[in-house]
């Protein structure tokens, strides 16, 4: 995800990109394991007007399903501090693909080493005082794991790196 950025918009602070969330739902858990991203583009004068082609999200996502067919659509994420106000309009797209999406953003310039950079919300319907219904973010907890295979990798790596410093 933040490679993704880093290619696409990395030093225009206006521009930030989208992509797709794949991994398997149990319950209320989102399991994500794999994402892509997919062409995203927005006016930043003008709010509202955006664009997602989500017919390169269907090609990619068939080529993904030959690879791992455990692997569902889970929802999308985007990059940033904030959502925008048409994030919900984005989220009702990937309605199409599964029931609930999860909205996962992703502050990429992140500089405080005790929280995770990351937030993840679901979209929930609510009327308003004149009856009348909308949608909203609503805010889920989320947490970063490894599977134990990755956590063995990584290890080796780290150690790997620490015995070329040394001199090993």
């Amino acid at each position: 995800m933040t490679d993704h950025y880093e290619r696409a918009v990395k030093g225009n602070q206006n521009k930030r990109v989208v992509g797709v969330l794949l991994g398997e739902r149990n319950g209320d858990t989102y399991d994500i394991t794999n994402c892509y991203a997919i062409p995203f583009d927005e006016d930043a004068k003008q709010e509202g007007v955006w664009f997602v082609d989500h017919i390169y999200h269907e090609t990619m996502f068939n080529m993904f399903h030959k690879i791992n067919a455990k692997e569902k659509v889970l929802g999308w994420y985007t990059t940033g501090t904030n959502f925008k106000n048409h994030d919900i309009e984005i989220n009702e797209l990937f309605k199409r693909y599964v029931h609930t999406p999860v909205f996962l953003l992703i502050d990429v310039e992140n500089r405080d080493p005790v929280n995770l950079p990351t937030e993840c919300y679901v979209s929930i319907e609510q009327p308003n005082s004149e009856g009348v219904i909308s949608k909203h973010f609503k805010h889920i907890p989320s947490a970063i794991s490894a599977f134990e295979a990755e956590e063995v990798g990584v290890e080796h790596l780290l150690r790997d790196i620490k015995d070329i410093n040394m001199g090993s």
